[in-house]
């Protein structure tokens, strides 16, 4: 079949989304020409007022219509606990269990030598400067239960060890070795978050 340049431009870039293959992006692109006009428009208006509209959050890292989002500038919520997370995305999964009232913490990723992240790449630097300023008094790590995500926590222990009076706890079993916090359901997260154990 002759390509067509407009419709592979689409595949390219549909597949340049995670977890999206080419295979995937064209069942994408084939579908987009198949629904109405007005809801392609609305696909393509959603996606420019997200990149227009929302940020990341400067004090947490978490994504927010505003320079402050919604958690950090809550007065209700609890400044001496801090739960660190690797990605915006976790946050969601953590305040669907409406069960946790403190802040959160986006490294932006994890510890990742194959991959070539290190520390220096990762907001640790930002996270030492919150605990002290807010006077923290625990730490919850929720890294994913991965081999990266150990090591990312386990690096956190060391940087905050020394600390004084800080708890640093981690989220309990609960979550499978190997799997990640946006596939668990709300109640295994609720279970892992309120079953944490201490780290050191």
């Amino acid at each position: 079949m002759q390509n067509i340049k407009v419709f592979d431009d689409c595949v390219h870039e549909l597949s340049r989304l995670p977890g999206v293959g080419r295979k995937t992006a064209v069942r994408l692109a084939l579908h987009i020409l198949k629904i109405k006009q007005d809801q392609a428009y609305k696909l393509s208006e959603a996606i420019k007022k997200l990149k227009d509209n929302i940020k990341f959050c400067k004090e947490c890292g978490a994504i927010s219509e505003n320079e402050v989002c919604p958690v950090c500038s809550d007065e209700n919520r609890k400044k001496d606990v801090i739960c660190i997370v690797e990605e915006a995305k976790d946050v969601f999964f953590i305040e669907n269990t409406g069960r946790y009232f403190g802040l959160y913490h986006v490294l932006g990723g994890k510890i990742s030598p194959l991959d070539g992240i290190g520390p220096g790449d990762l907001s640790f630097d930002k996270l030492t400067k919150r605990v002290h300023n807010l006077n923290v008094k625990e730490v919850i790590i929720a890294t994913n239960p991965d081999a990266d995500g150990e090591t990312t926590a386990s690096y956190i222990g060391k940087i905050l060890q020394n600390v004084p009076d800080l708890k640093i706890t981690k989220l309990a079993s609960g979550i499978p070795i190997g799997s990640h916090l946006e596939y668990a359901d709300e109640i295994t997260v609720l279970r892992a978050l309120e079953n944490r154990v201490g780290l050191i």
